[in-house]
């Protein structure tokens, strides 16, 4: 898994250049679904999986609180 921060998750949203089609919450909420189907798969690193999950929940909480646009701003830099 080459994701290992919260603002590698935003760059590689703004870098997927889907804004304004696919919310930030959105993608992030997918992303956490896929990892949560790649926790059943016995040859991934499972630790690894659960650290972007946990990534993932923490970014959905701070978009809650304070909003796609001011954590794309604080990520994208």
């Amino acid at each position: 898994m080459g994701i290992k921060t919260t603002s590698d998750y935003v760059k590689f949203f703004i870098n997927l250049d889907i804004q304004g089609r696919v919310s930030l919450l959105s993608f992030i909420h997918n992303e956490k679904m896929v990892l949560k189907q790649k926790l059943e798969s016995k040859k991934l690193d499972k630790e690894q999986i659960i650290n972007g999950i946990k990534i993932l929940e923490d970014l959905i909480e701070e978009l809650k609180k304070d909003g796609e646009s001011k954590v794309l701003e604080k990520y994208s830099k």
